[in-house]
């Protein structure tokens, strides 16, 4: 009993804080969604009417959400490919490699404003630097308004993104490579194993706990993206890379629809529960 108290003991300040921190507002978010409140007069309870009309009668929301599907699905099929195979060059022993990775690297400790404000101005129809090297190299009937095009807007916006969080699952990958048993994949090597069967069979496996990282805190990422979206478009073109964060923000704080907004945060975290427990215990099973 003595041993138990004692490890209570250590524990619960870190259970209070998150009991505090996490647990209780989200409790109240989702007990928020039931209501019809601007924030000043009294709260209506209007049980699920926030939700129906959401599914129902709400064609942004329904963007909102295809636009985060959208990222989720370039999240996973670029951003972690790329940062993968980046991790497995840059773990090669060759001259420079640390400059290398740290230049890859650099743009994930920059401020997400700071990373919009740069890619604005690079998108800038006028005097852009995208819009100038398709000038240079003869391909002017490639310039214009990227981020004025609803076709076009989100997949800027993403790439934006994609240099600013690519060196994060890339350090991941890095440590999980070089704390890999150089021994099993020597062994490999010499039974004839190729460089596929090397990468599939034996280093992918091996990398299964550092996937799960991956994994799960590139959907949470893909899932909550804000703040380069309000940057750079605010949502716009009519709605083209609006996301389930900003239209939250914008129920929330621009329309004083506090219910709505709660809503539509009880939704993303539902649909990140979703997509992340299932696979997060699908890859922790024993083998």
């Amino acid at each position: 009993m003595k041993e138990k108290l004692k490890t209570a003991s250590f524990l619960m300040p870190a259970i209070v804080i998150y009991i505090i921190v996490v647990i209780f507002p989200t409790i109240y978010s989702v007990v928020l969604s039931l209501y019809d409140w601007n924030g000043l007069s009294g709260k209506k309870f209007v049980g699920l009417k926030n939700y129906i009309q959401l599914f129902t009668a709400d064609n942004i929301f329904y963007t909102a959400l295809k636009n985060n599907i959208i990222w989720m699905i370039l999240t996973v099929c670029i951003t972690i490919m790329l940062a993968l195979l980046l991790a497995l060059v840059l773990n090669r022993h060759f001259r420079g490699r640390i400059v290398y990775r740290a230049i890859f690297y650099f743009p994930y400790m920059l401020s997400w404003i700071i990373v919009g404000i740069i890619w604005k101005w690079m998108y800038n129809p006028n005097f852009g630097l995208l819009n100038q090297l398709l000038e240079m190299v003869g391909l002017d009937s490639l310039k214009g308004s990227f981020l004025s095009n609803p076709k076009t807007a989100l997949y800027c916006v993403f790439a934006a993104a994609l240099w600013q969080g690519l060196g994060q699952p890339m350090l991941y990958f890095l440590a999980g490579l070089q704390t890999m048993p150089t021994d099993i994949i020597e062994a490999a090597r010499i039974d004839g194993a190729g460089k596929i069967n090397l990468f599939f069979r034996i280093i992918v496996p091996m990398l299964k706990e550092t996937f799960v990282i991956v994994f799960a805190t590139q959907i949470i990422a893909s899932m909550k993206v804000y703040d380069i979206v309000y940057v750079m478009t605010d949502g716009g073109p009519a709605n083209a890379t609006q996301t389930l964060a900003t239209y939250m923000y914008n129920q929330t704080f621009t329309y004083n629809k506090l219910g709505m907004g709660s809503a539509i945060a009880t939704i993303m975290v539902l649909i990140m529960m979703v997509v992340i427990i299932p696979y997060v215990a699908f890859t922790a099973k024993e083998d």
